[in-house]
């Protein structure tokens, strides 16, 4: 399975991106798919997941309300809407592949390359 992330770019405060990570291969219906970031000196941080089957998801607060994660079967992606950006949400964010519905990161096992998110004050 190859993850490919992409949809990121340059935003002003409060505008909005839509994140994108196409999967080759069918997902199974247990498969969870979540996105990640790391930003400049920090660790790594969950942001949302979602199963493939059912529409479960989870999400970081610091992303609640403001980002939405979804997944469309028919073209074997996900996205991350994110609305409302703010200076730190600036980040690489990863899309990433596993089984359990967790924010940890050591539950995904396949990791696609990261996609830079950059929001300017």
């Amino acid at each position: 399975v190859q993850l490919q992330a992409f949809g990121g770019g340059l935003v002003q405060a409060g505008g909005s991106l839509r994140l994108s990570c196409a999967i080759s291969g069918r997902p199974f219906s247990s498969t969870v798919m979540g996105w990640f970031r790391q930003a400049p000196g920090k660790e790594r941080e969950f942001v949302a997941a979602i199963r493939w089957s059912r529409d479960s998801t989870l999400y970081a607060d610091s992303a609640k309300g403001r980002f939405t994660i979804s997944r469309d079967s028919a073209k074997n992606t996900i996205s991350l809407q994110m609305n409302s950006l703010k200076p730190e949400d600036t980040a690489v964010y990863y899309c990433a592949k596993g089984s359990a519905l967790t924010s940890l990161g050591y539950d995904y096992r396949t990791w696609g390359q990261g996609t830079q998110v950059t929001v300017s004050s």
